[in-house]
């Protein structure tokens, strides 16, 4: 079954294609600064162990002419991974927001869409790009099967006591203020790679995304029980640009007493706190360079960042009453061996511990870096969205025609 994965965003979009059963893609690539001049397009194509990229430079005025480009690649006569785009049987696309309406992967109708669009304002920066990406994949991919997976769906699992804001009924009733959680593809993901890792289906995980944005879960048997991000994606952990946890009563006395309007007060928490308002930097690789140059600002931002790690490893220790594994996942999570080590510190009476030697070790497979005798594993797992989302949309169709 070829699967065409698209993750459409405001200006770009990344695209891989599986073949399935295999799993590793056979192409995947990103069309950047879509809408502007000097778009640039990474198309990479895999056989094997070997890599071949191409890099364009041109104007892609909308998406659809990015999506074009994209298919042209695919259906090369040098570089093609397929004869022409009827080839393609399924387009899986990312949605960011499902709501209370989509628990699981669903197959996109006009129903759905109408839908996706209702979500609109509980996701502005993501469900519209999404959206844009379905009506346009829906254009130049007639014949296939649009497919819709949400990041929200894994959490829907969440028990009322964790998905409820003590707020006046009314507000979850009718204008569905709740707890919703995002990085659920990535949490789902590295939860079964875990539970299969440690051979055990009931395994008490908790599951730490950490990239520009940063998100933890705790999960039991394959459920989400509790997450870090609410009802958007600012609340939680530290992150790239975004504050995370903050007394709400930070936001009154910025509008009251220091004149911010909501669109200030919403530009500052979600693009210039987090790791850029305390360093000025965004990048944690330039921030760990910082701290090894003796910057104190820096290594501040890295104890705070580390801090709310381990506080909310505690919280879901208690929430599962029990721990088998943490699993550090995405960008930093994966790569940022300072980072695992802070906060991996102070957690012995959880029976974790680090073991210094295999924390050092780059590898992009699954693998754990506690040692022998600790009683829970760490575990580092490189997240794979896209052919999460991939093996989702095949589960999905192949359970729809079975007979």
């Amino acid at each position: 079954m070829n699967i065409f994965v698209v993750n459409s965003g405001s200006s770009s979009i990344k695209y891989q294609l599986f073949r399935l059963p295999t799993e590793q893609p056979i192409c995947s690539g990103l069309i950047e600064r879509i809408g502007l001049e000097n778009s640039l397009v990474t198309h990479k194509v895999f056989a094997g162990e070997q890599e071949q990229a191409v890099q364009r430079t041109l104007d892609l005025p909308d998406h659809e002419a990015g999506l074009r480009e994209a298919v042209e690649l695919l259906t090369n006569s040098e570089i093609g991974v397929i004869r022409k785009p009827e080839e393609i049987e399924v387009v899986g696309h990312r949605v960011v927001h499902g709501g209370e309406h989509f628990a699981a992967t669903t197959v996109i109708t006009p129903q759905v869409k109408e839908e996706i669009k209702k979500l609109f304002p509980l996701a502005p920066l993501h469900n519209p790009a999404n959206y844009m990406g379905i009506e346009v994949a829906e254009k130049i991919f007639p014949q296939a099967q649009q497919v819709a997976v949400f990041d929200t769906a894994f959490h829907q699992t969440l028990p009322e006591p964790a998905f409820r804001y003590a707020l006046p009924t009314t507000l979850y009733t009718d204008y569905g203020i709740r707890v919703y959680g995002f990085h659920g593809t990535s949490h789902k993901y590295v939860a079964e790679q875990a539970a299969e890792y440690l051979r055990k289906s009931d395994a008490k995980l908790i599951t730490i995304h950490l990239g520009n944005g940063c998100s933890m879960a705790a999960v039991a048997g394959g459920r989400s029980l509790d997450t870090s991000m609410g009802f958007g994606p600012l609340s939680g952990l530290v992150m790239g640009t975004r504050s995370g946890d903050l007394d709400p009563s930070v936001i009154f006395h910025l509008i009251t007493q220091l004149g911010y309007d909501a669109d200030q007060v919403s530009t500052l928490l979600n693009k210039r706190s987090g790791m850029l308002g305390l360093t000025g930097l965004s990048d944690m690789r330039d921030i760990s360079q910082a701290i090894a140059q003796g910057d104190e600002r820096a290594n501040l931002a890295y104890d705070l960042y580390a801090y709310r790690i381990r506080k909310y490893i505690g919280a879901y220790a208690a929430v599962l009453n029990g721990l088998d594994a943490i699993v550090f996942t995405a960008g930093v999570g994966e790569n940022d061996s300072l980072l695992r080590h802070r906060v991996c510190q102070n957690l012995d009476f959880l029976g974790l511990h680090l073991d210094e030697v295999k924390n050092q070790v780059r590898s992009k497979q699954n693998r754990e870096i506690n040692t022998v005798d600790s009683r829970a594993k760490i575990l580092v797992i490189p997240t794979n969205e896209e052919l999460e989302i991939a093996k989702q949309c095949q589960a999905l169709l192949s359970s729809t025609t079975a007979p």
